[in-house]
């Protein structure tokens, strides 16, 4: 009987240790007896009958998944090699991983599928050009393609991103010396627009000047101006009229100051041609007498 007793718990000691399973916190798992689903298995100890049960682990955790590169014709007939990169997750809720488990067959090749397709689509339809300007619009595209079809799998797209778009060489080498003319093209217009700029400067500043001679000559013209009216009021005053006289004073001793020069005429005495000069008439010897 002992030996029995000891079979039996030997046997039930290998049962017991041979049905343990330990779920890690990046996984939940899926009981099967017999083939049939009986239970959601937790994170932690868990344990089965075996050679009954079964016990199906699925990663709950983000995933990545590369959905390899691919040739895919533009809408202009060209060739364009396309890659792209799915990160995803399954829910860990219960009724999600029995769908991710039971409802498609293998999700993680089917979303590289669906991928390639969703890309094939929408580049399909654009230009090369505009594929790589609108990469963003190609992004948000394929992820709201992906979360569509993906709904009932118990998965999350979390995000899509367009890898590469690599156009032929002669292509690119096309594209390289377009992109090169145009930034040329832009150097010209702004070194255009900043000589522009300087001559408009130079030009104000030569107006200015202008203004600012001109205004120094009027102020000028309008000083001299007073200052003959200054002086003819007190030649009025003291000279009884004689203002012009006076003026014609101060023209000759400008001249005579300037070292201008004069032909005085044959037999003339000096002091009447500045006489004459200034509007004084000929000093008479009873002048000079007295």
């Amino acid at each position: 009987m002992v030996i029995v007793i000891l079979v039996i718990l030997a046997v039930a000691a290998v049962i017991f240790f041979t049905g343990i399973r330990i779920v890690r916190p990046t996984h939940r798992g899926l009981v099967e007896t017999l083939g049939k689903y009986t239970r959601f298995a937790r994170p932690g100890f868990n344990w089965i009958i075996p050679k009954i049960q079964e016990m199906y682990l699925v990663n709950i955790t983000e995933q990545m998944v590369d959905a390899e590169p691919q040739v895919i014709i533009t809408n202009d007939n060209l060739n364009a090699v396309v890659d792209a990169q799915i990160y995803f997750r399954v829910r860990d809720k219960e009724e999600d991983v029995k769908a991710a488990a039971y409802k498609v067959n293998d999700y993680y090749t089917q979303i590289v599928s669906l991928a390639r397709t969703t890309l094939r689509n929408i580049i399909g339809t654009m230009s090369l050009r505009s594929a790589n300007s609108e990469r963003g619009r190609i992004n948000k595209d394929l992820l709201e393609t992906l979360e569509r079809e993906t709904g009932s799998w118990g998965v999350d797209i979390i995000r899509a991103e367009l890898k590469e778009i690599e156009p032929p060489m002669d292509v690119q080498e096309t594209m390289n010396k377009v992109v090169k003319a145009e930034n040329e093209k832009m150097a010209a217009v702004d070194f255009a627009a900043a000589r522009e700029t300087q001559a408009d400067g130079l030009k104000r500043a030569e107006i200015k000047r202008a203004e600012a001679v001109k205004r120094g000559r009027i102020l000028e013209a309008e000083g001299e101006a007073q200052a003959i009216r200054i002086v003819g009021q007190a030649a009025n005053k003291y000279f009884n009229g004689d203002a012009q006289l006076y003026k014609n004073l101060q023209t000759i001793e400008k001249t005579l100051k300037d070292n201008s020069k004069f032909v005085i005429p044959e037999g003339a005495k000096l002091v009447n041609l500045v006489g004459d000069m200034a509007g004084i008439a000929p000093l008479t010897r009873e002048i000079e007498a007295k």
